[in-house]
């Protein structure tokens, strides 16, 4: 059976294009009779705000998607995340650092899918680890590892290709793990079988997909669907001010009747879908 899940992160108000990612899972769900999940990702330290889960739950249900069992926290899966990253420390694929992102964007030499590529600073330290963030070996990792690919319902197999981030943090200073750690140990333990989430995450999966091979977790199948993005080419984002949908619900719009619209392709002004990705393996 299908299971897909949206996991939004309380630390601003859902938009439009949370209404799309939310739809597009939910939908995927109904049509192949699976279950649709909804679980809060709220680890992001002091930018969590728990206030706004209310709102989030009111948004989803004011555009008619309902979701399948219990609401799902982040925040009651810390011990998870702890177990997995003693497991990486164990197989010697996780080091401490404590290099500021200044140290880090002014030592980097290469740019990778999240910005520049941390240099191995740390690496071949003696660092106290006490408060340091936990990266991962990439190098080390990807040998240990082997040969992977992963597959996306809508451009096919993919040949893994982690090192293209260089030596991650799974282990936060200021969160207790990395999106790339919670959402992958998150998805194994809601039993998803078909992950929904936007072309800018694509490359992400590379590494998602390691860490599957690494923690032995199930494989789910990918579905990285486009991004609503505003006239000038930018995706829809909270700390632009994107029109909030407690906004639109409180001013007596009818969410059932937008879901429909972008359903149907039918979009905002302004707004149009981004382009997509090439196949490849």
């Amino acid at each position: 059976m299908i299971v897909t899940r949206f996991a939004p992160s309380p630390n601003g108000p859902l938009h439009l294009g949370h209404a799309w990612a939310a739809m597009v899972a939910h939908d995927l769900a109904r049509a192949r009779g699976g279950r649709f999940l909804l679980r809060i990702e709220d680890i992001d330290g002091t930018r969590s705000r728990a206030e706004l889960v209310p709102e989030i739950l009111a948004d989803l249900e004011w555009l008619g998607l309902t979701w399948d069992g219990p609401v799902v926290f982040q925040s009651a899966r810390l011990a998870s995340y702890q177990a997995a990253g003693e497991r990486l420390k164990a197989l010697g694929l996780l080091y401490p650092c404590r290099c500021t992102r200044a140290e880090v964007l002014a030592a980097a030499r290469e740019a990778g899918p999240d910005g520049p590529l941390y240099p191995g600073t740390c690496r071949a330290r003696e660092v106290d680890p006490d408060g340091a963030a936990w990266r991962i070996d990439m190098a080390k990792a990807v040998e240990l590892a082997g040969p992977l690919e992963w597959t996306d319902e809508l451009v096919g197999v993919q040949r893994a290709a982690p090192e293209a981030f260089g030596d991650v943090v799974l282990l936060r200073k200021e969160a207790p793990a990395s999106y790339h750690l919670a959402a992958t140990l998150d998805d194994a333990a809601d039993g998803v079988t078909l992950v929904t989430r936007g072309v800018d995450l694509f490359a992400a999966s590379h590494v998602h997909r390691l860490l599957q091979a690494l923690l032995g977790l199930p494989v789910p199948v990918w579905h990285h669907h486009a991004l609503l993005v505003e006239a000038d080419g930018r995706k829809l984002a909270k700390r632009r001010g994107s029109p909030a949908l407690a906004d639109l619900r409180r001013a007596g719009g009818d969410g059932r009747t937008l879901v429909q619209a972008l359903r149907e392709g039918r979009l905002p002004t302004g707004l149009s879908f981004g382009a997509g990705v090439e196949a490849g393996v």
